[in-house]
């Protein structure tokens, strides 16, 4: 049953979505006014309608309805990368992240969801204005008890300890590569998403110095080919989601 405060999407007769508090409010829409106390006590899957007499069904919120209604500001580490940093990585729920380069908050909101409530993440941002925006992002989507962000130049130093994975978006993680190589848990995984290939061919410049801490790493590309598909035909989109950034592993041994 659904309680006044909750969050839910509402999905309109065309598809698209709406992430709301459920509250007192009117909520206006092309398709009509909803009234949002309407949805106090309804179950998910059930519908309202506008004032126009378009129904709109009720769905629970997912973290992908989240990473697509926030806000943004710098760019993002697209889902595709994020769930493959996950999945090489093997991210768990109750894992311990440090992260820096933070932006939007767009991959702290995806580990977030992943590791959990009884996961940590402390995230370090050297500017605060997308500190400010990635914290309003993660106290929207419900992560503030599992995320820290700290204002602090991760080039200088980590200051935690027994950390399970840390996860840079930066342009020069070479520079991080000694700092996570103390941070680390035996088994814990350094990770880097740089858009260009010189910096990952400086980052494993670096990495090649630390070949007695790291297992020899990892760098991928992920492309993402949408297919179309029609009754007289299936083929790939003339659109793809294509080179966003390169993703470096390195595992500590």
């Amino acid at each position: 049953m659904i309680k006044e405060g909750e969050k839910v999407v509402l999905v309109d007769p065309r598809g698209k979505r709406y992430l709301v508090t459920v509250q007192d409010r009117d909520f206006h829409t092309d398709l009509g006014i909803l009234k949002l106390e309407e949805i106090i006590g309804k179950e998910y899957g059930e519908s309202i309608k506008s004032h126009k007499g378009h129904e709109f069904k009720i769905l629970k919120p997912r973290i992908v309805d989240y990473l697509d209604k926030m806000k943004r500001g710098p760019q993002i580490v697209h889902p595709k990368d994020a769930a493959l940093i996950v999945a090489y990585a093997g991210i768990s729920p109750g894992d311990f992240i440090v992260e820096a380069g933070v932006g939007s908050g767009a991959l702290t909101l995806f580990l977030a969801n992943i590791v959990g409530s009884q996961g940590k993440i402390v995230s370090y941002e050297i500017r605060e204005d997308f500190a400010k925006l990635a914290w309003e992002n993660i106290k929207w989507a419900g992560f503030d008890d599992r995320v820290t962000i700290k204002l602090k130049d991760i080039y200088e130093g980590i200051d935690e300890e027994n950390v399970d994975h840390v996860i840079l978006d930066l342009p020069q993680p070479e520079r991080v590569v000694e700092h996570a190589a103390k941070a680390l848990k035996p088994g814990g995984f350094f990770v880097a998403y740089t858009p260009c290939a010189n910096q990952v061919i400086r980052l494993r410049e670096k990495l090649r110095e630390f070949k007695d801490v790291f297992m020899k790493p990892r760098t991928i590309d992920v492309v993402i080919f949408e297919q179309e598909v029609k009754k007289e035909c299936m083929r790939p989109t003339t659109t793809i989601l294509a080179h966003t950034g390169y993703i470096t592993f390195a595992r500590k041994i």
